[in-house]
């Protein structure tokens, strides 16, 4: 494997690493929605999409990468893979915090701080896993915590759909309708980044 790679290969793993970052700082993001005041939800959204866009364009270079380079360190279906599995990590956080803003949503029952916490961890495990993708090494540790994780998300989710269901936060169908798309779009998060874990879960085998 070491002799395997050149100098203009390790720019991917690079790549990767800051694609990982975006996770970490709109988990941020979607963290402070939780307690912000009505009024202070834009200015988060507005931020929110900057580091979606940021990822965007992170996914892109990836693409570009491989599409000019004669040589990548491992599959290029793989690269492709990853770096669109990194992309859904981030759309999915993004669209929870804009229908948080767009649907108007008031008070978020507390289960959603679950979640939020649940994703946070898993962008910063993810964003830890990526510069161990040069050797390969270490990385086990990383794909069964974000299972363990999603496993822990799911419970989650299901409580959440309960106390919906149940008339836990309210009677309003309307409200009720808002705050599972909510919840729907966190718990998306929490399958993508299991995929992303899968994924290099996948390549570690095939390159080891």
């Amino acid at each position: 494997m070491g002799f395997r790679l050149t100098p203009q290969e390790n720019s991917f793993y690079d790549l990767f690493a800051t694609s990982a970052s975006h996770l970490v700082e709109g988990s941020r993001e979607l963290t402070k929605m939780l307690g912000a005041d009505i009024g202070e939800r834009d200015s988060i959204a507005a931020r929110m999409r900057e580091i979606e866009h940021d990822a965007d364009e992170s996914t892109h270079e990836i693409i570009r990468k491989v599409n000019s380079s004669f040589i990548t360190p491992f599959d290029r279906e793989d690269i492709h893979g990853l770096a669109s599995a990194l992309d859904d990590c981030m759309d999915m956080m993004d669209a929870a915090v804009d229908l948080i803003v767009l649907y108007r949503v008031g008070d978020l029952p507390a289960g959603v701080a679950d979640q939020v916490e649940v994703l946070s961890r898993m962008s910063e495990l993810t964003a830890e896993a990526m510069p161990r993708l040069r050797s390969m090494k270490d990385l086990s540790e990383y794909w069964i915590e974000i299972n363990r994780l999603e496993n822990q998300a799911d419970q989650t989710y299901r409580r959440l759909l309960a106390g919906l269901f149940n008339g836990d936060f309210g009677s309003d169908a309307i409200t009720i309708m808002k705050l599972k798309e909510v919840v729907e779009e966190l718990e998306a998060a929490a399958d993508a980044f299991e995929k992303v874990a899968h994924k290099v879960e996948s390549i570690a085998v095939k390159e080891s």
